[in-house]
């Protein structure tokens, strides 16, 4: 039935489950995951050196870069088959975009992930990809 299952990861405990998840479930029915990271927006201060600047966007990428490297690690040892994916902007929007380019049947996420005080305000990024997917969301707890 789901034959393309795209996971949220963001470090998060609840993103770890979400990927354990979401890889046990593809083993079974023989799935190929997609893993989705959405960069967080960096706050940059007024004034600060463009070689500072670019020293926190590379420090970024290589945070970004390495969890999603574990990710695909995880799935290999599975012998899953996995494509890894990085978004920047709002991540319920991003999650919910990459799903419908590539025909996504099911999303995973956890319930919670490393957002701030303000997703308490908004909703949670889980309820809103629940609202605005073109499919199934499966959120872990």
């Amino acid at each position: 039935m789901f034959n393309r299952i795209l996971v949220a990861i963001d470090g998060s405990e609840m993103s770890d489950k979400a990927l354990k998840t979401a890889l046990n479930f593809a083993k079974e029915r023989f799935s190929k995951v997609g893993v989705i990271h959405v960069e967080r927006n960096l706050n940059i201060a007024e004034g600060m050196s463009e070689a500072t600047v670019e020293d926190i966007y590379a420090e970024q990428a290589k945070e970004d870069n390495d969890l999603l490297k574990q990710a695909v690690s995880l799935a290999e040892e599975e012998e899953i088959e996995i494509e890894p994916l990085i978004a920047m902007g709002d991540p319920a929007i991003q999650i919910v975009k990459k799903a419908e380019e590539g025909n996504y049947q099911l999303i995973v996420m956890g319930s919670r992930g490393l957002g701030n005080i303000k997703g308490l305000m908004l909703g949670s990024v889980s309820q809103k990809v629940s609202q605005l997917a073109h499919c199934p969301v499966l959120i872990i707890k």
